[in-house]
């Protein structure tokens, strides 16, 4: 079974490694297209730029600083690089999926959550007062836009009612969340330059202040790990984006009869040109401008719009509750041979079926764990299960 798992893992981790390298070089000519240059065209005619470079990082030396903690310097880059390969264990390519996909949205914030400790760790364990600080300026900086993002994607789980990304992309068959939210997009896509450090958010690495940042001290295969990690989380934070308001898989309608993995591929290559079009089009944010937007504008926003679409769930469900549940089929077949409990008035939950506790804890437990539901829907009016036709 573990075998099973880490053929699965590679089979994951590899495509997403080329990736990496051709996102590289993709931005490279994306921007030197942007700024009336030519771009890597050199080896292999740029080609094989990507291959040069990590063998070049890969066979420099490594160099510790003197007074660092080695233990932590050379921690951080692999922990920061293994949290961004466990994002990828929760993203759905059609139906396939590495780990469950039930809270998935949960799993995917908490690893996501948790990258800011290699950031953190490698800036403190360098040494360096730049690289502190800019170990400093990024947990400041994924902290407060996680909240934002964290909301943000909770509206997309109200809307869809589950946490599983596959149900979410079935939920948009009819339409995508993209519509319904496209005032809030702005702000989701805001906040992932945010919290990958892509300009005009790239704070943490700002070379006129820092240097290079958190990542000053580091050489050789560390930077490269730091390097393709955070090339990995603008990667599967494009399949996000896609997943929650394109539709993930879903084909376009002219062109059901091609692959899924096509459509999800073209809408992640599109979102990632955008985010190249960003890093060549806008200068960097004041780090006081990027706190301002994140507290005082894109929060309140959010909160707001979260609290209206939850006061509106609530609201349609108290006014929507039915007077009879119909439920013929789905109860347990040894439920249903009790004919003379065709029609049961729940007046109260703890009182239901008291001739029969069986059947009182198996209806119980269709509903829910205890009388939670049972109980919601007594305070409300009088509620009759009809078992149908035995």
């Amino acid at each position: 079974m573990v075998l099973i798992s880490l053929i699965k893992f590679f089979i994951i981790i590899i495509p997403v490694l080329l990736s990496v390298a051709i996102l590289t070089l993709a931005e490279r000519k994306v921007m030197a297209a942007i700024q009336a240059r030519r771009g890597p065209n050199v080896v292999g005619y740029g080609i094989l730029q990507p291959l040069a470079d990590g063998l070049k990082l890969f066979i420099k030396e490594l160099i510790i600083p003197l007074k660092a903690n080695k233990y932590l310097f050379l921690i951080a880059p692999i922990l920061f690089l293994s949290l961004s390969f466990s994002l990828w264990s929760v993203i759905p390519f059609e139906s396939h999926v590495l780990a469950s996909p039930n809270l998935a949205v949960l799993v995917f914030l908490t690893f996501s959550s948790l990258s800011v400790y290699g950031i953190l760790l490698g800036g403190w364990a360098s040494n360096s007062r730049y690289a502190f600080l800019g170990a400093l300026r990024s947990a400041s900086q994924m902290i407060s836009y996680e909240l934002v993002l964290g909301l943000l994607i909770l509206l997309v789980c109200i809307n869809a009612n589950t946490f599983n990304l596959i149900d979410i992309v079935n939920t948009q068959r009819s339409v995508w969340f993209i519509f319904p939210l496209i005032a809030l997009f702005p702000l989701f896509i805001t906040a992932i330059l945010a919290e990958t450090n892509r300009t005009p958010f790239d704070l943490p690495e700002a070379e006129a202040e820092l240097v290079a940042g958190y990542s000053v001290e580091f050489s050789s295969a560390p930077f490269a790990f730091y390097f393709i990690a955070e090339y990995c989380n603008l990667i599967v934070w494009s399949h996000i984006i896609v997943i929650l308001f394109f539709g993930g898989w879903l084909p376009f309608s002219l062109f059901s009869y091609l692959p899924g993995i096509f459509f999800f591929s073209l809408k992640s290559f599109s979102i990632l040109f955008g985010f190249c079009w960003i890093r060549a089009s806008f200068p960097r944010y004041r780090w006081d401008q990027l706190m301002v937007l994140a507290w005082r504008i894109y929060l309140p926003i959010v909160l707001s719009a979260n609290l209206f679409l939850i006061g509106v769930q609530i609201l349609l469900l108290v006014t929507n509750i039915p007077e009879i549940i119909h439920i013929p089929e789905l109860l347990p077949q040894h439920i249903q041979s009790f004919p003379e409990m065709q029609f049961i008035p729940l007046t109260t939950t703890n009182s239901v079926l008291t001739e029969n506790s069986t059947i009182c804890d198996d209806i119980c437990g269709f509903f829910g764990k205890g009388d939670a539901l049972l109980e919601g829907l007594n305070k409300v009016r009088i509620v009759k299960i009809i078992l149908g036709d035995v």
